[in-house]
């Protein structure tokens, strides 16, 4: 089974990183290491899918993927 890809990444901005999902609008998380952010993005994920599955909106089927893992 596919899952949503995760990009993780330091925002000197913000002081944090910074893990979000772009399969989901506006479904990311912060945290001190890239480890902490991943924990909380898993969760932010979760929350999401409830979510739109609660308020009967479509989930999204997993797609993006990052330019690296893309056939030229």
């Amino acid at each position: 089974m596919k899952d949503y890809h995760i990009n993780i990444f330091f925002s000197e901005e913000d002081d944090c990183y910074i893990a979000d999902i772009p399969d989901l609008a506006m479904c990311s998380a912060c945290a001190n290491t890239p480890e902490e952010a991943l924990r909380e993005a898993e969760a932010a994920k979760a929350a999401w899918l409830e979510a739109a599955k609660a308020a009967g909106k479509p989930i999204p089927r997993p797609r993006y993927r990052p330019a690296i893992y893309r056939l030229a």
